[in-house]
């Protein structure tokens, strides 16, 4: 059951931390994203990169994984890199941001199919979703939407996730195709993982802060 709960909570935590530092601009939440980015790269390349090349011939593995790069590429041009932390506030008129919404969710939907019962890629997702939905949550309360569209974009990008997992475990066509979903997953992994800690961090400080995150997210990986 925590295999569907764990990233519903994430969310629930990540609205959380944006209604409490609505108000003031936290390093904080940059912190927790690094170290959410170290956390996901060192579980995929710890569990899900071996198990994929086990059952995959090695090429084709690789092909799959450019492709997951490439479709994460196309989803973050579509939502203006929302998936790792790239939150622009300013928005004009109240129209509902469909192609962000719709994008987000596709990433989302996807992020659910490692996710089994005996694998740990459910905290990877948890951790990674946190810093995202409380971006997204200060993103959506900045703008001009109403309350009944906020709430919406965020349940429904709250079962996404689930969706996925749902998917991946009980139907019969995701079985058979479940480790080229994975490797198309991988990709999207490592492109979003990658970006997140090759960023610029804002002066000195910072930088230093990032990197014992980073450092404490691959640590935290390696132990579970």
């Amino acid at each position: 059951m925590n295999k569907y709960l764990l990233p519903v909570i994430a969310i629930v935590i990540g609205v959380m931390i944006a209604l409490i530092t609505r108000k003031q601009k936290s390093i904080g939440t940059k912190l927790l994203l690094s170290f959410s980015g170290a956390f996901l790269l060192a579980l995929t390349l710890f569990d899900l990169l071996p198990e994929v090349y086990h059952h995959l011939e090695a090429k084709q593995t690789g092909l799959f994984i450019m492709c997951g790069i490439l479709l994460q590429i196309i989803l973050e041009f579509l939502s203006k890199g929302v998936e790792h932390g790239h939150v622009h506030t300013h928005t004009e008129g109240n129209e509902f941001p469909w192609i962000l919404f719709i994008s987000l969710c596709i990433h989302s939907f996807f992020e659910g199919f490692p996710i089994h019962q005996h694998n740990d890629m459910v905290y990877g997702v948890l951790i990674h979703k946190i810093p995202i939905a409380a971006l997204i949550t200060t993103f959506l309360f900045q703008s001009s939407y109403s309350k009944v569209q906020i709430i919406g974009f965020l349940v429904v990008f709250a079962i996404m996730t689930p969706l996925g997992t749902y998917i991946s475990n009980n139907t019969v066509l995701a079985t058979e195709y479940i480790d080229i979903v994975n490797a198309v997953v991988i990709g999207i992994f490592l492109h979003i993982a990658t970006t997140i800690l090759f960023e610029t961090g804002e002066g000195h400080t910072f930088n230093v802060s990032k990197l014992v995150v980073i450092c404490l997210g691959v640590s935290v990986a390696h132990f579970i």
